[in-house]
């Protein structure tokens, strides 16, 4: 089957949303599929407002058109930006039938960043959304959230974990650090909520793997957190696996798959009980939740870090591509 992929999300983009595309395109590939991606570095591009990290396609039209001139069998669209919205348009203009997914919570951020008011944006989404066959939510959390606002499609998709790069590794990383090291691996950015990171009290030390609008900020004002910046591949692994806690404090996210990067190497995650680490922290199992992430860590770290393997290693890429290709919109019936 040849898949086109709409995302304004993409290399040399950092996030989740990337992360999940890239794993889920390698399974397509091994299973036999064709993916073409559609993405903003294909032409112009300027920085979003706010986001000067993230790139928009100015001209998504010449991307898109160039790609659905070929023939193809599927098209699902993963984001709600500018080659999202064009690919849309040309699918409901030619009664292409598409798919869509649900990866970032925009209401909330729009209301953070701008101010503007949730309801309106999810109308929008409604309107994004409510032409596709299947809209694949993270989790059933999100799931049902998705429902509530009228996004009558929406089904649960899923995430994995990639067990032969993150896995327990001995290292001499934090080695000058005080026990226990809680960590924090992601975009510093407000969105994140990593302010009630770093201000919460914990015993030990704390360090933050990853960089963003807000990192020049917290730096000046937290000379005891170590920041590392991004780290990638075996490195990022490493840096994992040297942690006692994996600390997500994100309000907003719809899952998380650093999360699952942690437990892979064999770390307990501390987080909030809200959408996202609801669906993916078992209490006692591969972490803890809690309103005060102290309680959160410090449960957390009576977990067996043999148990968060366990869990992790249940998480497989390959059924997130399954998932996928069972709710492709296919006119072939492939």
């Amino acid at each position: 089957m040849r898949i086109l992929l709409a995302t304004d999300a993409w290399s040399p983009q950092v996030n989740g949303v990337v992360r999940t595309w890239q794993q889920t395109i390698r399974e397509l590939h091994a299973m036999g599929h064709e993916v073409e991606v559609m993405h903003p570095a294909l032409g112009r591009t300027v920085a979003a407002p706010r986001y000067n990290e993230i790139r928009l396609s100015l001209a998504p039209w010449r991307i898109v058109g160039d790609a659905m001139s070929r023939p193809f069998d599927a098209v699902h669209i993963a984001t709600e930006g500018p080659i999202g919205f064009e690919t849309r348009r040309r699918c409901e203009s030619r009664g292409i039938p598409y798919t869509t997914s649900y990866h970032t919570q925009f209401p909330e951020y729009m209301k953070r960043y701008f101010a503007l008011p949730p309801a309106i944006t999810w109308r929008f989404m409604r309107w994004f959304h409510g032409g596709a066959r299947a809209t694949l939510a993270p989790t059933q959390q999100v799931t049902e959230q998705l429902r509530a606002h009228g996004i009558a499609r929406a089904q649960t998709w899923c995430r994995g974990v990639d067990t032969t790069m993150f896995r327990p590794s001995v290292t001499g990383l934090f080695a000058d650090l005080p026990r226990p090291v809680h960590l924090y691996a992601g975009r510093v950015a407000r969105e994140k909520n990593i302010d009630a990171f770093i201000e919460t009290r914990l015993p030990g030390s704390k360090v933050v793997v990853g960089d963003g609008p807000e990192r020049a900020r917290l730096e000046r004002a937290h000379p005891e957190v170590r920041f590392v910046g991004y780290k990638f591949g075996d490195e990022l692994a490493q840096h994992y696996a040297a942690a006692d806690v994996f600390v997500f404090a994100s309000r907003t996210d719809t899952f998380g798959v650093v999360m699952l990067e942690a437990n892979a190497c064999g770390v307990p995650i501390a987080a909030y009980p809200v959408i996202g680490p609801i669906d993916v922290v078992r209490e006692g199992v591969n972490g803890a939740l809690d309103e005060d992430l102290a309680i959160a860590a410090a449960r957390a770290l009576q977990v067996a870090r043999e148990s968060c393997l366990a869990h992790a290693r249940s998480q497989s890429w390959r059924r997130v591509a399954e998932v996928l290709v069972s709710h492709l919109a296919c006119p072939c019936g492939q």
